[in-house]
């Protein structure tokens, strides 16, 4: 499946969906509980407001005056899809979420958004752009790093290939930030990682650590697909100023203990490319996303050469196990039973994935959703934090 990440300043919070949402406090709290105290909502909860300069809300939650705009459309803005979405939604009972960002949040609400007007306000937008002035700053475009130098037990710089050929860097302190794909590739390149790996490799071992590249974790991804018309009964809309996302939809699994475990989502255009249905590849459709938020499975990634150039291997794992299956099942029948609701009846003319015969018994669509299963983009975990006593670990919770 396709893995796009954004090779350029600001990584990729440069392509991604804009949409701000943060984690559960619960989710905080059960990692301090892991082991990493300094990671429970209540600690990372100034961090939220600093980063954040919200244009809703003004309350202890928010922040108010940081380099990252929040924002969410007003109803009266919705798209005719994304209307009919929050229609179906309450017709279908679930309940109206003011804050998607509230800890208590749960339900329909509109997306925050770090974008105005259709400007993507990304990491390099708020953070590099005003600081690029500085003295202390060099930043070094097309430029891969092929390994971390390590003199005995610390690392003293950088080796890397630019625009002037392979050069190393040296420095006093090393900062690994390069995403959950690219962080483990480049330790498992510079010696750090499973000993059995690297030595089936050639790589010889600076320090093993087991975890390096282990418990990936991500949200698998299905897009119900639709043939229809986004503008039928609307003002023609330039295609590239069509808000992808505006409403969004939260809510616990049946059986579930683990809130808001899936998310569904409308998108005002999709495309077959990339979800998995090869039979329409390309063609232009309106889909509906549906996730699953806490998945109780995870993937790894490895190596397969010393070569950086070279993608690692991934396997997510998607929904491997009985329940991740179970839920994603259910998921997808509320969501086709959302869009069968009056509201979309001028919208979508029919259903493309799955089909009625897809439909027809939970064995065809469990074959169904793994065949067309893919990512909602949120790789994370591979370096996991924890504390001396866990084997898997990469970093302790100061990373």
């Amino acid at each position: 499946m396709p893995l796009p990440r954004g090779k350029v300043v600001g990584g990729s919070s440069a392509i991604n969906g804009t949409i701000l949402l943060r984690g559960l406090p619960e989710d905080f709290d059960k990692w301090a509980a892991l082991g990493n105290p300094e990671w429970s909502f209540q600690e990372v909860l100034p961090y939220f407001r600093k980063m954040e300069r919200d244009l809703d809300f003004q309350n202890d939650f928010h922040g108010s005056d940081g380099p990252i705009p929040v924002r969410r459309h007003k109803l009266e803005e919705l798209l005719e899809v994304q209307e009919a979405f929050y229609s179906a939604s309450l017709a279908e009972g679930f309940k109206w979420d003011p804050d998607m960002n509230h800890p208590e949040s749960s339900g329909l609400g509109l997306w925050p958004l770090n974008n105005l007007d259709g400007f993507r306000v990304s990491t390099a937008v708020g953070y590099i752009n005003p600081i690029r002035h500085r003295d202390n700053l060099t930043i070094m475009p097309n430029t891969l790093v092929r390994r971390i130098v390590v003199d005995g037990q610390r690392a003293t710089g950088v080796e890397v290939e630019s625009q002037k050929g392979p050069q190393k860097l040296q420095a006093n302190q090393v900062v690994l930030s390069a995403g959950a794909i690219s962080s483990p590739q480049i330790l498992m390149l510079s010696g750090i990682g499973p000993t059995d790996l690297l030595r089936g490799l050639a790589i010889p071992v600076v320090h093993e650590l087991p975890g390096v590249g282990k418990n990936l974790r991500d949200h698998p991804l299905v897009v119900i697909l639709f043939v229809g018309d986004l503008f039928k009964t609307s003002e023609v809309v330039p295609i590239d100023q069509v808000p992808a996302f505006q409403i969004g939809l939260r809510y616990t699994a049946e059986g579930s203990t683990s809130r808001n475990d899936i998310q569904i989502n409308p998108i005002s255009i999709a495309s077959a490319q990339g979800t998995g249905i090869g039979a329409t590849s390309g063609e232009q459709l309106m889909g509906i996303g549906v996730a699953l938020e806490d998945p109780s499975n995870s993937g790894e990634l490895a190596i397969t050469t010393t070569d950086p150039d070279t993608q690692p291997t991934i396997d997510y794992g998607y929904l491997a196990t009985p329940w991740d299956l179970t839920r994603m099942r259910q998921a997808v029948r509320t969501t086709i039973k959302l869009a069968e609701y009056p509201a979309y009846k001028n919208i979508f003319e029919s259903r493309v994935f799955p089909t009625d015969r897809e439909l027809a018994s939970d064995e065809a669509l469990d074959k169904a959703l793994l065949e067309s299963v893919t990512t909602q983009h949120h790789s994370s975990g591979t370096c996991r934090m924890g504390p001396a006593s866990d084997p898997m670990a990469v970093v302790d919770q100061n990373c």
